[in-house]
């Protein structure tokens, strides 16, 4: 069972079993996968430069526009301007965060753990849209799942990844805070 991420001397540290670095490394492969721009890069070399895309419309997927941005017009605004670079980005962190698991303990120093997090963050994001978790009451009604061999049906298997991927977020935020300098 996995041991959340603790501070120490040589970094932010966790352990994992193999399967279940497995099913970290597949979940931020599937949030990588959904966030690959659809359309090809722009030919105008400049545009390229810029991370631009041609005329974008917001994602038909409710969770990519979650990842995105709350404020419709603000998302609308911005998008052909940032939209292939923000999720070049985020496909860059998802992928970081997948390599982090290769080692045994995990160890990440505070830029590594930012990143981390950022790709935790976008998995639980995609999870809590497909759970339809909008207010307390839902994640409340998600958060009652906590037992790994009662899975009868999808929405209790992703409930379960949901909470322990937000677990995995709280110890990781917890370890950066204790390393934070007292005030």
């Amino acid at each position: 069972m996995a041991q959340g991420f603790r501070s120490t001397r040589k970094g932010v540290t966790a352990r994992f079993e193999d399967a279940e670095k497995e099913l970290l490394r597949k979940l931020f492969a599937d949030v990588a996968q959904a966030l690959a721009p659809e359309e090809p890069a722009a030919q105008d070399p400049l545009e390229r430069m810029l991370g631009m895309s041609g005329e974008s419309s917001a994602p038909e997927d409710s969770a990519l526009r979650r990842l995105a941005s709350s404020d419709p017009e603000r998302a609308a605004e911005f998008r052909r301007y940032t939209e292939r670079g923000l999720r070049e980005s985020k496909i860059g962190v998802l992928k970081r965060a997948a390599l982090a698991l290769e080692a045994e303990p995990v160890r990440l120093d505070a830029e590594q753990a930012q990143a981390f997090g950022r790709a935790l963050n976008d998995v639980r994001l995609v999870l809590a849209d497909r759970l339809g978790i909008q207010d307390a009451a839902d994640a409340e009604r998600v958060g009652q799942y906590d037992d790994w061999s009662a899975i009868e049906d999808v929405e209790t298997y992703m409930s379960l990844l949901y909470n322990f991927v937000s677990w995995l977020q709280e110890t990781l935020m917890e370890a950066l805070l204790r390393d934070l300098p007292p005030e």
